[in-house]
Parts: structure tokens; C-alpha cells; sequence
């Protein structure tokens, strides 16, 4: 007999970001406490929490899906702030076009590009 499992937060799907704020996101009749990454592959957990101290490492899902996505749409919390210098190398090696915003633009324009059909990816910094 196997105890409780815990897995790792994933939505197998595409879906817009219906809501957000209160440290969480609301996505396809769910909800998630935390940051979100969204890739062609799906909807997952993501632990950065400062914007600040982003590092290639924590887009490791991304860049496994490099082939797939052209823009990358960065939430990086309440204000806008520019990704670190190593992160952009990284992101404009791998041939995606980074864009960081406030997380509440960064959703807004992640659910236009999806209902175009663009391929798309968005990392979005929890706010409260």
C-alpha cells in the first residue's frame, strides 16, 4: 500500500489566465497559491518568487521546449523589471524573444497571443 502522493502542480493543457492577485492565478475552472509557468506542454508550479533573483536554471522547462516557443512573456511581480543579463543570453541563444512586464500585463497580453494561436510561453511572479 503507497501513502499519500504528492505530485508536481501541472494543468496538461493551454488555457487563459482568468484571474490573478492574492498571491495565486485562476486558470480553466482551477485555481493555484504561487507562481505559474505556462508552456506549450502545459500549466505548471514555479517556485521564483523574486523577480530579481531569476536564473537560467529556473526556465530549465522552458528551454526543453525552445523549439515550440517564440515569445516568452515575463510577469516579474508588481512592477516591471528587467531580466537578469545572463537570463536574456540564455533565452536569445535558445531563440526566444523575452518580454518583461507587470504581471497583470504580462497576463492580459499571454490570453491575446494564446487566442491568437501564437506560440507563446509565460512566466508569471505570484502578486498579492
Amino acid at each position: 500500500m503507497v501513502g499519500l502522493v504528492i505530485r508536481e502542480a501541472h494543468y496538461p493543457g493551454r488555457a487563459p489566465v482568468d484571474a490573478y492577485g492574492d498571491g495565486g492565478f485562476r486558470f480553466a475552472d482551477m485555481s493555484h497559491r504561487g507562481s505559474i509557468l505556462c508552456l506549450p506542454s502545459g500549466i505548471y508550479g514555479w517556485d521564483p518568487a523574486d523577480p530579481q533573483a531569476l536564473q537560467p536554471a529556473d526556465f530549465a522547462r522552458l528551454l526543453a521546449e525552445a523549439g515550440d516557443v517564440e515569445i516568452l512573456l515575463v510577469g516579474m511581480g508588481k512592477e516591471l523589471r528587467p531580466l537578469p543579463a545572463e537570463l536574456r543570453s540564455v533565452l536569445k541563444e535558445a531563440r526566444i524573444s523575452a518580454d518583461p512586464m507587470s504581471t497583470g500585463a504580462a497576463v492580459r497580453t499571454y490570453n491575446v497571443l494564446l487566442a491568437e494561436d501564437r506560440a507563446v510561453a509565460a512566466a508569471f511572479i505570484a502578486v498579492d
